[in-house]
């Protein structure tokens, strides 16, 4: 879940109200929001007009805050990342930065589990129908802020470590961040939420410790000869 390529789309299709403007229509889109929210983490995939419905909103009322389902979606998905989507760490250390960020994000995740993995669904839906030729013009769900994500947190290897192998860690570490690996942890592996995080946290820390590694890079993106040297 790239980032700008979500805004953007966001900003095409949602229009959302300005964050200084009060009154009816803030509430309106926040009882839209709050419907979706609810429905979502009820298990389902709500339409504009479910929700339009489960609100008491009139449809063409609906439609002026969300023209697409995607756009709805997209809006719900951000209001339940909440935090994660402003993560910072003012750390220098990669493996920790990565460490607070699942720390951050994981239990967040998995609280609105049902909600990331309804848009989950809509994603792949979306994916069938369009490989099907049955998509229309109906407006694509994006995913893609754990890309932004993971690369900030990796940011301290920048010119340690090279491009490729950047990128190829954030792209290692996207498979451990996320509602799949909820999913895949807890109801494949049966795992508690301690255990859960656990795991990824220990995997996305060898991902990290493997990379550094295999550049010569020591722990805080120091150069493993330099670390010997100080020593």
């Amino acid at each position: 879940m790239d980032v700008s390529r979500q805004q953007a789309a966001a900003n095409d299709e949602a229009a959302p109200v300005p964050a200084v403007e009060r009154g009816a229509r803030a509430r309106t889109r926040r009882l839209m929001l709050e419907t979706a929210t609810r429905l979502m983490q009820s298990g389902m995939t709500p339409s504009v007009s479910e929700v339009a419905e489960a609100a008491a909103v009139s449809r063409a009322t609906a439609y002026r805050y969300f023209p697409s389902q995607a756009a709805l979606v997209q809006a719900v998905v951000d209001e339940g990342l909440g935090p994660i989507l402003t993560w910072k760490s003012a750390s220098n250390d990669a493996e920790r930065r990565v460490a607070d960020l699942f720390a951050t994000a994981m239990p967040r995740i998995e609280a609105f589990e049902a909600t990331f993995k309804a848009a989950l669904k809509l994603s792949l839906d979306q994916w069938a129908r369009r490989q099907a030729g049955t998509l229309g013009s109906e407006p694509a769900f994006t995913r893609g802020h754990r890309v932004d994500l993971l690369k900030d947190a990796i940011a301290p290897l920048k010119g340690r470590l090279k491009p490729r192998q950047l990128r190829r860690l954030a792209q290692a570490l996207s498979l451990m961040f996320g509602v799949e690996v909820v999913t895949v942890l807890k109801d494949i592996w049966g795992l508690d939420s301690t255990e859960m995080m656990s795991v990824a946290q220990w995997a996305a820390g060898a991902l990290v410790r493997a990379a550094m590694a295999e550049s010569g890079v020591g722990s805080a993106g120091i150069p493993a000869a330099s670390k010997t040297a100080i020593a």
